[in-house]
């Protein structure tokens, strides 16, 4: 059976949320003035990643809701007991600064456009409606998608199959119609497969040179490699020339 649709996911995959984040921290701890503590700009942005991290960490395994690991990275950042009004304020500067630098990677319209007669669009995310109905709006892509699914409503996130069988549902369609594109090796690429959609990992940069690649993705550097590989026989296990 062939491949009738394709689900994105959005951050690292459709927008460069990496490159954003950096560029709209950066912007934030200099007005803030909290670049002192720091050997270098570089290095407060490295150490806001890792709190980042830790904290989606919490989130996806239901320990913190969405608002909560915001709250949370902002007083794990500062190293101060701030109240919750104190610490949404404070990640709201920062969402002022983050906004200011969003873009698109350079190949998600064409593979967009190339892909509009020919399959259906859905977004999976393990963020939250709120913030990615904004984000897709204020990018020009979100009537793009029929279908917009999120951890925080869903009540589960990826790599667990419910998730992404949840956009398969949204779709009414089978897993093995359904075609998952991500940028993370395993929360995107062994967990689409897992749940037996085709899972494409697009992995730009090679950014996961220093670990094996998950069994089950297709990999790819960019998505003008994507129409091909869903024109040929996508069947999940079909063999692949991507690696």
């Amino acid at each position: 059976m062939s491949i009738r649709a394709v689900v994105w996911d959005v951050d690292d995959t459709l927008f460069d949320y990496t490159g954003a984040d950096r560029a709209g921290m950066r912007l934030h701890l200099t007005a803030e003035g909290l670049l002192d503590g720091y050997e270098s700009v570089e290095q407060a942005i490295v150490r806001w990643r890792e709190i980042t991290d830790i904290q989606w960490a919490r989130f996806s395994a239901g320990e913190v809701d969405f608002q909560g690991q915001r709250r949370d990275r902002v007083r794990a950042f500062l190293g101060e007991q701030l109240s919750d009004a104190e610490a949404d304020a404070w990640f709201q500067r920062y969402v002022d600064h983050y906004e200011t630098v969003w873009e698109l990677f350079p190949d998600v319209l064409p593979a967009l456009d190339a892909l509009a007669a020919s399959h259906r669009h859905a977004v999976l995310s393990n963020s939250s409606i709120q913030v990615q109905d904004r984000k897709l709006r204020s990018l020009g892509v979100h009537d793009r998608f029929e279908a917009i699914l999120c951890a925080a409503e869903l009540g589960v996130s990826k790599p667990e199959a419910a998730a992404f069988l949840a956009a398969c549902d949204a779709l009414d369609l089978a897993p093995r119609e359904v075609a998952y594109v991500g940028d993370h090796p395993e929360i995107d690429g062994r967990g689409a497969a897992d749940a037996g959609l085709l899972s494409v990992w697009i992995n730009r940069d090679g950014g996961y040179a220093g670990i094996d690649a998950p069994v089950g993705p297709h990999r790819i550097a960019t998505l003008a490699e994507l129409p091909a590989l869903l024109g040929a026989d996508t069947r999940f296990g079909a063999p692949s020339t991507f690696g």
